[in-house]
Formats: C-alpha cells, structure tokens, sequence
C-alpha cells in the first residue's frame, strides 16, 4: 500500500489558501494540443480527471473537446466549483462531480481517457497509484498523467526555498526510464514518457515569500528561458513537466 504524502486537511488548507482560482481557460491551456490529439486520433467520448480539484482540465475536456466528463478528488469545495464553472460558460450539471478516497472507492464505470496532473507523485508507491487509474480505464482506452519534474532546475528552487512544499513529493518517482518500466509491468502499450516544456519555476504562494526570494526565482525564471530558447528542445535539467501517455490492452 503506497504511502500519502499528503492527506485531505492539506489539500482542504491548500486550495483554501489559494488566491486567482477563478479564471477561464482557454484552448491553448497547458497539455491542451496533446489532449486534443488524442480525443481526435481515438475518437474519445469520455474522460475522468482523478485527483482533479478544483477541475480545470474536467473543465477543458467539457468546453473545449465535448466529452462527457467527471471530476474526482477527495476534497471538493462545490462553491469553487461552481463559480469555476459559471465563468466558463457551463451549468453546474455539466460535469458529474466525485467526492471519494481513491484507495477506498470502486468505480462504477470505466472511461476512454483515464488523467491526472499532478497526482501520482504525492504517493511513496508509484506502481499502486498508476494500477488505479487502470481501474477506471476501459480496455483500449487511454492514460494520460502528467506530475511535475523536481530533478530539475525547478526541483533546485523548490528545495531551496519551500522544502516544506518539495517533502510533499516523491521525487523518486520523476524518473522516465521507472515510469515506462511500470508501464511495461502494467501491461500498457504504446507508452510514450517525455519531459515536457521548455522551461519554467515557481514556488507556491509565492506572495508570502520575501521580496529578495522573490527577486531570486524572477532571475533563474529569465535566465532559463535563455537557456531554454537557446537550446530549443526539452530536458531533464530544466523541463518543468513529464508526460506519461500509454494505451490499456484489449
């Protein structure tokens, strides 16, 4: 059984705390050109974002690639959700909602196009997180996770300036050559692992940090952009993302 990193009085602190969460997104929002390949090459028509509050990609999904969609996560604050909604143009009725644990929850159907962003990596065992999602997967369908690449320059800045955030993690798990091995050992197909972005940091809340920590992560955040511009391609040392894209067996 895989080890939480986090539990739901954290999330429910987090997402509390959090300021801007209302906003609208638009077509071009991150992951939105790989996502939309997908729907159009497999011809998707349902999908499920796990860990997925407060629903930004349930809500890409929906108003952006029309798929029948539900959001899953343990903690749910309905208020955000549906103020979150009502900015993009959407009822209230037009994603189903879930509110369960994930280790204590039997799904009830399966989906063409299984996701998360940012999930699997707040758990110490990386198999186990990756078989649930399989659970909710329809044979042939699609997984499609993304979390966060800390064996990075980023990873650098949130171990130096919000280690409390980085002990959240699992950076053991940000390993390309682990997840396409688990996939393998999943009995996936077609997996496809890549670093994703050409570079960015940040540090959460960002506003409670001093103004000299500010103007240090402003710099690197410049600095790679060179960096990045000038290399023109995607790296384990300064790529934000991985993308872990595979298909279920028939």
């Amino acid at each position: 059984m895989s080890e939480h990193l986090t539990d739901r009085n954290f999330w429910e602190s987090f997402w509390r705390s959090k300021k801007g969460l209302i906003f609208k997104i638009k077509e071009n929002y991150v992951f939105g050109h790989q996502l939309a390949d997908i729907v159009k090459k497999d011809n998707t028509k349902s999908a499920i974002e796990l860990g997925g509050f407060p629903g930004y990609y349930s809500i890409y999904f929906k108003k952006h690639l029309k798929l029948d969609t539900t959001l899953f996560d343990y903690f749910i604050s309905k208020p955000i959700i549906n103020e979150l909604l009502q900015e993009n143009e959407l009822k209230k009725d037009d994603i189903t909602i879930i509110e369960a644990d994930l280790f204590n929850y039997q799904p009830q159907q399966q989906y063409d196009l299984v996701s998360s962003f940012g999930l699997i990596e707040h758990f110490t065992d990386t198999k186990d997180i990756i078989a649930r999602h399989l659970s909710f997967l329809k044979p042939g369908g699609t997984l499609f996770i993304t979390l966060p690449n800390f064996k990075s320059v980023n990873g650098w800045v949130q171990k130096s300036f919000d280690l409390e955030n980085y002990e959240k993690h699992n950076i053991n798990c940000m390993d390309l050559t682990l997840l396409s091995s688990i996939s393998k050992e999943l009995g996936l197909t077609e997996i496809q692992c890549r670093y994703h972005g050409k570079f960015s940091v940040w540090i959460e809340n960002k506003e409670e940090k001093s103004s000299l920590t500010r103007a240090f992560v402003k710099a690197i955040w410049y600095t790679g952009k060179i960096s990045s511009k000038i290399l023109g391609f995607e790296s384990k040392a300064l790529s934000p993302y991985i993308i872990l894209h595979a298909k279920k067996g028939l």
